[in-house]
């Protein structure tokens, strides 16, 4: 099994892109990226349009030659939405959370534009709704979480799906938007996939005490603790929400100490791909030189 992330927030952009290839099929779970529309009462960086821009290229390239796309929840930077760029859907078997159940209202209305408006059922070659499903492909085993939130129990923003791939000897999980994750439906969940490999969202920092609870947040940094205690894991990728915290190595250092006693590796999506991290938004005020990016 081979990992590609393509995407993710230590890359500069908000994304979970991420390719993952079996001997049997291609899988691009999440195509799309996006940049925060403000973030300390700033505007995007010209830094971050042009990353932007590379990435959402990237993201094409890679869907040309993809066999199945995942998509986990219907919040922009999670699936390529302008009707411009459906056309990359063509031929493709679609493997989606359901746009009609445990959705909510903005989500249910940005699925029937991309679905019904832009057509992207006539293009695909299949769409099945994955939610709590499982599907087989050769020797490759894709399984689906029932919906779970996407943060909190009750969170305004609806419900996302982790999906699971089985093949190649390996266990890899993308757990899109659960934050940590804060709920523990979606822990023990996790818990009970026991997944050699994951690319996780961790929690979002950045926001405790502002338009998070600090108790909600600390709870997502405790259950990521209780996946590494519990799930030999051989690595776990932390990106999304949790790089836009500029101090996010200062909130990881619990993490780490545990993954180092369960030989378990921790690192960002840009450093499993062998590059530098690069919070773009986290330092947005930095680039427009207006002070030390805290806020």
């Amino acid at each position: 099994m081979k990992i590609k992330l393509i995407a993710f927030d230590s890359m500069g952009v908000r994304s979970m892109a991420t390719v993952v290839e079996t001997s049997d099929v291609k899988i691009f779970i999440d195509p799309g990226a996006s940049l925060a529309p403000r973030r300390y009462g700033l505007p995007p960086h010209p830094l971050e349009l042009e990353e932007l821009s590379y990435r959402l290229d990237l993201i094409r390239r890679e869907l040309e030659d993809s066999d199945i796309v995942v998509i986990s929840h219907y919040h922009y930077d999670h699936y390529l939405y302008h009707s411009e760029d459906t056309d990359y859907y063509r031929g493709k078997i679609l493997l989606v959370k359901n746009p009609e159940r445990n959705i909510n209202r903005s989500q249910r209305i940005r699925a029937y534009v991309f679905f019904k408006k832009n057509n992207v059922v006539e293009k695909a070659r299949q769409i099945e709704y994955a939610d709590g499903r499982t599907f087989k492909y050769g020797d490759t085993v894709i399984t689906f979480s029932e919906p779970v939130p996407h943060g909190d129990d009750g969170t305004p923003l609806g419900y996302v799906l982790m999906t699971l791939i089985v093949g190649d000897g390996e266990r890899f999980v993308h757990t899109s938007d659960v934050q940590g994750p804060i709920s523990n439906r979606a822990l023990e969940i996790l818990l009970q996939w026991k997944p050699s490999e994951i690319v996780l969202c961790g929690p979002p920092t950045y926001f405790a005490g502002y338009k998070v609870p600090v108790e909600v947040v600390e709870k997502g940094l405790e259950n990521m603790k209780k996946l590494v205690q519990e799930v030999k894991m051989r690595r776990l990728v932390v990106d999304h929400h949790f790089l836009r915290d500029i101090d996010y190595r200062s909130k990881m250092k619990d993490l780490l100490e545990i993954a180092t006693a369960q030989s378990t590796i921790v690192e960002t999506a840009a450093e499993y791909m062998g590059f530098n991290v690069r919070q773009l938004e986290a330092y947005r005020r930095d680039l427009w030189g207006g002070g030390n990016g805290k806020g």
